[in-house]
């Protein structure tokens, strides 16, 4: 049914009040007298803690509805959710907001087991941020069973926790060859999981892998979908995939299961942000057709274009070869990373067979080779592929160079000037954000900038600090006047918020830590000292922690020109604590020192269940100065060998050491402790009279760079590869002072 028409439909059930229900009650009696053409419609306001069993039998083109009165006016809060089973029936209008699920899933397309829904229809719902309370808690907001279902122009944005945003389930008989349809709906902005389970989209579970589905996904909008690795996981047979737009969307459309599947017209913005990557192919007979790629940085499994190894003859979970795919047409511009046999080793090690790579338009501007080539590729046919700024390949045919002249279409495609039959074809349309989703829902930023609100001017004086903190509004900026400031209070920090102070203002604090980054807050400090000389005499202070319960929003940390001192109280004082089930977007350092601390500077290693799971995905540091530190600058774990997701990130250059990593209580005796972090720069650093630092690589390829850093009375860093017998990847290069 056209959108327009839903609209008009909406409308109408809600200027005549047909079946207007003001109460639960009211709606159970509704439903059980419904019959086919029959509108339910629920009034507007919120709805506390209502679990909506939808059932009936309507018939084709005469379905029983159940709408809002106004559109966007009914508000799902609390514990509440939505089951719809039975024939023919169409609910829309709904918000989900302020609760979470007391089941598993949201919106379920069934009653129970044995009780589902078929043709039947939701649209123009919204599910904002109606998370579970425990971050690794898994659950799911929809999940489509039975057949010839449609989900569409609806809004599903803030998923946080564990759990696929959603997914169609092939577990019985009556929920294959389905035959469903996922259009015209918006997927926003999904933060960073750090850990596997946070795909948007998935058709199928590797169970039932070698099912056919029949399912269509088309014309929805990925909005910086960055859970993990994987933003739709196909698991499953015979989809489709047309005519979505990926925006800045870290991770790719990835065949991970299933055969004979079509991915065609899809379009991948990544404007050069971090891990944006394209589509991965795995498995027999998938086709990969005219689908645009520009500015994608992603790498390894995330890489713009990816063909795998597989296992062959291996197990349902595995990674099945790569067989008879077509791979024609497509553009990829600017993109970094094309993969072939990605991930070849001694278990995967089934290359790809019968399959052809044809007609593709490879142009970047830089000039850089793209191909990564981990096996043999014999087994695909190369043909009429143009290369607009890089020499042929040397382990194929099939590729040739010209002088590529892109035009811009103004709907953020190029086309090579001049030159058919070569990269997507012209009748490709964008879907742009503003054609899904619902028209009375706004799509809204999902982060407020540091600095963006008013700016709040204090003096010191009793409790000023807290009382300021607590009147703030997310993005202010309180700026402190000359003069030194004591908190006797712990200071909750549950917005974004920026401190500043003049460079010379000292912070002191009374209570065993002096901020408290909860739900919701992260913090910026500006030009401060910040001192532990009026803190208690307990062993564990820190000056911030994360709550100590499990958080559901990310939280940023931005430190600029802050000195941290005499933080020696009692021993192991540590900068930052991060708890468990918290995890940072970033953490950010730059031109800040930090003197006389008893523990760490950086605690980020309480998630050591080894699940692949971490505290933050990236930590910065820059021009900063570390002296007399009692335990590891950094302490940074991430273990276990899933590959599913891109972190942790570590930088580290400009910076010094010196008498860092001595304390007694120091069990790894080292001056920076990373384990498992995927990608870490240490360029550019002194260090001196202090402990070495140690690198434990665990899983997959991590990239290490130790490059012209000085070492003074320091043993030269220990890099160990635990889980491989391959040669250690770190590039080590041009340091002063190290042993040859």
């Amino acid at each position: 049914m056209p959108f327009a028409m839903t609209l008009m439909l909406s409308a109408c059930a809600a200027s005549t009040e047909v079946g207007l229900v003001k109460d639960q009650t009211a709606f159970l009696e509704a439903v059980k007298s419904a019959e086919p053409g029959d509108v339910i419609t629920l009034a507007n306001g919120t709805w506390e803690d209502f679990e909506i069993l939808f059932t009936g039998q309507g018939e084709k083109d005469n379905p029983i509805r159940l709408t809002a009165q106004t559109p966007g006016k009914v508000i799902l809060t609390g514990q509440s959710n939505l089951r719809l089973a039975g024939e023919h029936l169409e609910v829309s209008g709904l918000v989900f907001k302020d609760g979470y699920s007391p089941t598993q899933e949201v919106i379920s397309f069934r009653r129970n087991k044995d009780h589902l829904a078929n043709n039947s229809r939701v649209t123009e719902i919204v599910i904002d941020s109606f998370n579970a309370t425990e971050r690794q808690e898994a659950s799911f907001w929809v999940m489509m069973y039975g057949k010839n279902n449609r989900f569409d122009h609806s809004h599903l944005v803030g998923k946080r926790n564990k759990g696929v945003t959603m997914a169609v389930r092939l577990n019985t008989e009556a929920s294959q060859e389905n035959y469903h349809r996922i259009d015209h709906n918006y997927f926003g902005p999904r933060s960073i999981l750090g850990s596997n389970g946070g795909e948007t989209l998935r058709i199928g579970t590797s169970h039932y892998s070698r099912t056919d589905s029949f399912t269509t996904v088309e014309n929805n909008y990925f909005d910086r979908c960055d859970g993990e690795l994987e933003i739709i996981s196909n698991k499953s047979g015979k989809n489709k995939f047309l005519n979505n737009t990926f925006y800045e969307s870290r991770g790719t459309l990835t065949m991970r299961h299933g055969n004979n599947n079509l991915v065609e017209g899809n379009v991948f913005f990544g404007n050069g942000a971090d891990h944006t990557g394209g589509i991965r192919v795995i498995n027999a007979g998938q086709t990969i057709r005219n689908n645009y790629m520009e500015g994608l940085k992603g790498t390894r499994f995330g890489g713009a274009l990816v063909v795998m190894n597989g296992v062959p003859n291996g197990p349902i979970n595995r990674y099945d070869p790569v067989i008879n795919a077509v791979i024609e047409k497509n553009s990829l511009i600017d993109s970094d990373n094309i993969q072939l046999g990605a991930g070849s080793d001694e278990e995967r090690s089934g290359v790809p067979q019968d399959s052809r790579f044809e007609n593709n338009l490879i142009v970047n501007k830089d000039g850089r080779d793209v191909f990564t080539v981990y096996d043999d590729m014999s087994g695909i046919d190369f043909k009429g592929n143009v290369l607009g700024s890089m020499d042929p390949p040397d382990f194929a045919g099939g590729f040739e160079r010209k002088s590529v002249n892109l035009q811009s279409r103004g709907d953020g495609l190029s086309f090579p000037v001049g030159m058919d039959g070569v990269g997507i074809d012209k009748s490709l349309k964008v879907t742009t954000k503003n054609q899904t989703g619902v028209s009375w829902y706004p799509k809204t930023e999902p982060t407020i900038e540091f600095g963006s609100g008013k700016i709040i001017n204090i003096e010191p004086g009793d409790r000023v600090l807290s009382s300021a903190i607590q009147k703030a509004e997310a993005g202010d900026t309180i700026v402190l006047a000359a003069g030194d400031y004591v908190a006797g209070k712990f200071l909750f920090i549950d917005k974004p918020l920026t401190i500043k102070g003049t460079g010379s203002n000292k912070i002191t604090f009374e209570r065993s830590t002096l901020f408290e980054i909860r739900d919701g807050g992260s913090l910026q400090l500006q030009d401060l000292v910040i001192s532990g000389d009026d803190s208690p005499d307990y062993a564990g202070n820190s000056v911030i922690r994360t709550s100590p319960y499990s958080m559901m929003e990310n939280y940023r940390l931005d430190i600029s020109g802050v000195k941290f001192t005499d933080l020696d109280t009692n021993h192991s004082f540590n900068i930052l604590s991060a708890a468990k089930n918290t995890f940072a977007d970033y953490i950010t350092v730059s031109d800040s020192s930090f003197k006389n601390v008893t523990g760490a500077v950086f605690k980020l290693d309480k998630e050591d269940d080894d699940y692949g799971i971490y505290n933050s995905e990236y930590l910065t540091i820059s021009d900063s100065n570390f002296e007399n530190i009692g335990g590891d600058v950094v302490d940074y774990y991430r273990g276990g060998r899933d590959e599913s997701t891109f972190g942790p990130h570590f930088s580290l250059t400009g910076s010094s050491f010196e008498n860092v990593g001595f304390d007694k209580r120091n069990s790894s005796k080292s001056s920076l402790l990373l384990h498992g972090v995927q990608v870490t720069d240490i360029t550019g650093n002194t260090f001196k009279n202090s402990a070495p630092f140690v690198i434990n690589h665990t899983v997959g390829e991590p990239k290490t760079k130790i490059f012209k850093n000085s070492f003074v009375k320091t043993a030269g860093p220990k890099v160990l590869e635990l889980n491989s017998i391959l040669e250690n990847t770190a590039m080590i290069s041009d340091n002063k002072g190290l042993n040859p």
